[in-house]
């Protein structure tokens, strides 16, 4: 692979300015750049989804499914685009969500999904317009609560007060209410009241509707000028409606709204309550839009916190319960602090067996690398964030290798005898295409990170853009700029520090090179000589560690749970559960959180704690002290809260959450997803299911996802109904509107829409003795029992019907602890289990979906992009080599690197990811660099007349230095990663553990192994060719 000179090196290396000008704007450029490039805690991407959400006020999850659902799936599933529609119909609201295929056109399927809703004219008269939206990550940094035990209009006026104040500060864009119920004037009729007028909830509807109008009257174009002409008549609050003329009676008086209904301004009925620190609140949630940054959104928001907190009413109080900016800076201090030790590490071994002037000049290549990447990061899309920094540290010790490379060859010739500006053009001119291939195939590895699916590829893309990014910039600083600079003689004064470095440089440089001589060379000599022997016992430690692999005993777990600083336990109740009973059971969990944190006795443990009741839901969470300065893990904690808290009768479901808000986190460990057509059969499966997950010792908060619905009530026309002429359909109109009511007309004030509802009055609407006398107005003026004219059929609705691909499902899930043994479980599932119950309940469906699902998508991806790399790679090195057999034992320190990767994980006790397999197949590239070195090496002194025994020898030898210089700079650039014992780490530590030993152990191996089989080819060849043989 000798290489002709090149000129353009040589230019480069006789022209000093520059190479310092090309370097400088990578410097200045990349710090100018890091002041504007956008700065997040995780990357921002769209998730592939369009949900499609439609409310139908007052309808059950059935009447849902078949008036909304059905007809949405239908026109969806074949437009073009669509991966794959998953629906769930509750009571009230239908949700659609349609996957999107991730190569696809995505605006152009979503305008398509708009067209294909907008056709639909089927949905039920009572359903409101249909939401469609491209479903995103939002970006929150701040987390408010307001709270008070006041009247809750004014708490939600101070509500909106709030969001208006921060949404006027410059740095804010973007704010939203959580927990807060919508506006409504709810305008109550007494029934008898109705007879008396002969009026029904249709009548005073639309007199409403046409009484509270804003409507353009057009224009007169006068002389004096045009003059408006309106008609504003519009009503937004209970008083307005007061005086409004409803009818005139026989006498001539006029009977007006407000003396004959109860008006008053109040909330949507929705059944939310949310309280902080057990006070009525409502949660403000701040969001990071555009270029703001999460400390610029943070600062904001606390100086209009502070603002407003001096203004409140004393019974009222404003208070941040979660700050993202926080999480930011942690995190990027913790990075930071792992990149500082691993730069020092790289420096103290370079310093200790290079010169100093060499060893410096290789470690600048680092900065100069990582800032010239901040020049083209944002063109790619990629910002600051804790995925992006956490690719410069997996850089941090690869991206010197090339340096280390050109610069050792320099140092060689230098100390043959050759002069500086010679030795920086020869040295760079032997090694400038190996060292080329090494630094593409260091990127081509790491590209399969850009085309994993789904999220899990979407968060680790930025990896992959910034690895790729800083390994060319090191190229152009190790090829063009370091040369320059090793090319001119720098003397160091006699006595002064840096000679007294050298000193000391220089003897630790001769003990190593005694090391090689008299330890490394003869070990070399005896396995080459027992090359066979060797190269079986080293490929038995390879079936071994991946037999254990292969085992489940290492474990397997799609993502390092991360565990965060909330605790949350989700409780749910049978539906139609009364509002007193939730109230009750919330007031039982948050009782046994607080008796939890003063069992442990730890000072400022608890930071806070809310709590929502939805319908029959109910979610609580307590904020904990960050994990690293308390003595409880949120796990602990959990455990305990969960003792504390005991059985809670009449509950269906009681799950603990400890990683709320991370990669991954709140998702089941296990999620089995159940099908099949008979409701009935697929229920009692299910439940069978979830009895087997309980019976394992490892699994926790099982939930069957099975929920007893709500008692229902159909009516069927009886005859006497038809002879008074009404209909099925006039019947219901009248039932709904005297239980739910009819909602006349909705209103703007300002940000919010305000219902206008006609109701009977509280007593009169829920009130299950009166459901026969509902009063029925007939076609001819007259009032008729609802229990003359229909008959009721009692039943039972559904609680929610979910449905994937035009199929009812029901998803059992389960946590595992530890999850790592998840697999284990699965596999006795599939062996023991599953078989019997399909066998028991013939046509059941059963499939893993959540974090299974993931993973299998995930490892299909990945296992097409490995031997797609493996292919790349044997291609990009059979070309500079011209030879198809010597890629080959170049590629064998792949497999090395695996079993470093493996036995990494098994001493630290971490069990596998996707994280660490990501690090493997990054692996791939980075561990053929130092055995293609060697094996470019032997083939020059081939070349130069030696024999393959000697050549290989030679080479090993010789580029013993490097080779240990780049694994021990990479293996300490990640070491303060590995080693770190940060919560907020534990993510990342995989992926570090898979790169940093993988290499360490491919290169201990590699120095044998590779020499080894090298000559081994020589073996074969001289079986066909004994002439041949250079052995």
């Amino acid at each position: 692979m000798q290489k002709e000179p090149n000129s353009f090196i040589a230019w480069l290396v006789k022209n000093k300015v520059t190479a310092n000008i090309l370097m400088l704007i990578f410097l200045v450029g990349g710090v100018y750049m890091s002041l504007y490039i956008k700065k997040e805690v995780f990357p921002e991407f769209d998730l592939d989804m369009v949900t499609i959400s439609v409310a139908y006020p007052g309808a059950s999850p059935e009447e849902v499914e078949q008036g909304i659902v059905l007809s949405i799936e239908e026109e969806i599933r074949s437009i073009e685009g669509v991966k794959e529609v998953t629906a769930t119909a509750k009571e009230g609201v239908a949700s659609v969500i349609a996957e999107l295929h991730e190569k696809g056109n995505k605006n152009r399927t979503y305008q398509d999904i708009q067209q294909a809703i907008d056709s639909i004219t089927t949905f039920p008269e009572d359903a409101e317009k249909p939401v469609i939206s491209m479903s995103s990550r939002k970006r929150r940094v701040v987390s408010l609560a307001i709270m008070g035990e006041g009247e809750p209009l004014v708490l939600r006026e101070l509500a909106e007060i709030v969001r208006e104040r921060l949404l006027q500060s410059s740095g804010i864009s973007q704010v939203e209410l959580v927990g807060a119920r919508n506006y409504e004037v709810e305008i109550a009729l007494d029934r008898v009241v109705l007879e008396r007028y002969g009026l029904s909830m249709q009548n005073v509807s639309d007199i409403i509707a046409k009484e509270s109008v804003e409507l353009s009257g057009g224009n007169i174009k006068s002389n004096a000028g045009d003059i408006l002409l309106r008609v504003k008549t519009r009503k937004i609050k209970a008083a307005d409606f007061e005086t409004l003329p409803i009818l005139t009676t026989p006498l001539g008086a006029t009977v007006r709204l407000g003396e004959i209904a109860t008006i008053k301004d109040t909330f949507v009925d929705d059944s939310i309550f949310f309280t902080y620190n057990n006070k009525p609140a409502i949660e403000i949630e701040v969001y990071r839009l555009g270029d703001e940054t999460p400390k610029s959104v943070s600062q904001a928001t606390k100086k209009v916190v502070e603002e407003i907190t001096q203004e409140l009413p004393s019974a009222y109080a404003l208070q941040i319960n979660d700050d993202n900016s926080e999480v930011y800076n942690a995190r990027l201090e913790l990075l930071l602090k792992n990149g500082m030790i691993g730069l020092v590490l790289v420096l103290l071994i370079l310093g200790a067996f290079l010169e100093f002037k060499l060893a410096f000049w290789v470690a600048l290549g680092v900065p100069t690398s990582f800032l010239g990447s901040l020049l083209f990061l944002e063109y790619f899309g990629v910002s600051i964030n804790m995925i992006s920094m956490f690719a410069f540290i997996l850089a941090l010790g690869i991206v010197v290798d090339d340096a280390i490379i050109v610069g050792e060859n320099i140092y060689e010739y230098k100390q043959r005898g050759m002069n500086y500006i010679e030795a920086a053009i020869q040295g760079t001119k032997d090694v400038a295409i190996p060292v080329t291939f090494s630094i593409l195939t260091n990127i081509v590895a790491f590209l399969p990170l850009m085309f994993i699916p789904g999220i899990f590829g979407k968060t680790f893309f930025p990896i992959a853009i910034v690895v790729a990014t800083v390994f060319a910039i090191s190229w152009i600083e190790a090829i063009l700029i370091l040369p320059a600079h090793l090319a001119f003689k720098q003397t160091t004064k006699k006595g002064s520090i840096l000679h007294t470095i050298e000193i000391q440089q220089q003897k630790v440089a001769r003990s190593f090179d005694r090391f090689v001589e008299k330890v490394y060379q003869p070990f070399l000599l005896f396995c080459m000589r027992n090359r066979y022997p060797t190269l079986v016992m080293g490929f038995a430690i390879l079936i071994v560690v991946l037999a254990y692999a292969k085992s489940g005993r290492l474990g397997f777990e799609m993502m390092p749970r991360i565990e965060s600083n909330r605790a949350v336990v989700y409780a749910t109740m049978p539906i139609g559960t009364p509002q007193s009973v939730m109230q009750m059971v919330n007031q039982q969990i948050i009782a046994s959180g607080l008796k939890t944190i003063e069992t442990l006795n730890e000072e400022g443990l608890n930071q806070g704690y809310k709590s929502k009741i939805n319908e029959n839901e109910i979610q609580v969470t307590f904020y904990l002290l960050e994990g690293e300065i308390r003595n409880i893990s949120t796990s602990d904690f959990n455990d305990l809260w969960r003792k504390t808290l005991g059985k809670i009768a009449g509950i269906e479901s009681l799950v603990f959450k400890k990683d709320i808000g991370g990669p991954g986190g709140g998702k089941a460990a296990l999620t089995l997803e159940l099908s099949h057509r008979d409701t009935a059969l697929l229920e009692a499966a299910a439940q069978e299911l979830a009895d087997v997950l309980k019976s394992f010792s490892i699994t926790k908060d099982v939930d069957d996802g099975i929920s007893t619905g709500k008692r229902q009530i159909d009516f069927e026309l009886l005859p006497l109904g038809q002879k008074l002429g009404l209909t099925a359909y006039e019947i219901a109109r009248q039932v709904r509107y005297t239980t739910y009511g009819k909602e006349a007309i909705r209103e703007q004030q300002g940000r919010n829409e305000v219902k206008i509802m006609v109701r009977q009055t509280e007593n009169e609407r829920n009130s299950e003795a009166i459901i026969d006398d509902i009063k029925i107005k007939t076609p001819s003026g007259g009032f008729v029992r609802l229990g003359d004219v229909a008959k009721r059929i009692e039943g039972n609705a559904y609680t929610k019907i979910s449905r994937r691909e035009g199929k009812r499902i029901i998803n059992v899930t389960a946590n595992v602890e530890p999850e790592r043994d998840t697999p284990q479980l699965i596999s006795s599932l599939d062996t023991d289990f599953i078989p019997k119950l399909q066998q028991k309940y013939p046509e059941l469906q059963i499939s893993y979906q959540g974090r299974q699902a993931e993973t299998k998508e995930s490892s299909r991806s990945l296992i097409s992009s490995f031997l797609l790399v493996l292919a790349v790679l044997y291609i990009m090195l059979a070309i500079p080599f011209a030879s198809y057999t010597q890629p080959l034992i170049i590629m064998i320190a792949i497999p090395f690197g695996i079993i470093g990767a493996f036995l990494g994980h098994m001493l630290l006790g971490y069990s596998l990811s996707m994280v660490s397999i990501l690090g493997v197949v990054a692996l791939c590239g980075v561990v053929v660099n130092d055995t293609l070195v060697m094996v470019d090496y032997a083939n020059t002194m081939r070349k130069e007349g030696h024999k393959a025994f000697e050549a290989i020898i030679l080479a090993a030898t010789r580029r013993f230095r490097p080779i240990f210089l780049t694994t021990a700079t990479t293996f300490g650039g990640l070491a303060p990663m590995i080693y770190e014992t940060s919560i907020q780490a534990k993510f990342m530590i995989p992926m570090a553990i898979s790169l940093g030993y993988g290499i360490l152990f491919s290169t201990l191996i590699s120095l044998i192994f590779v020499p080894a089989l090298y000559i081994m080819l020589e073996d074969i060849k001289a079986l066909f060719q004994p002439s041949h043989s250079n052995a």
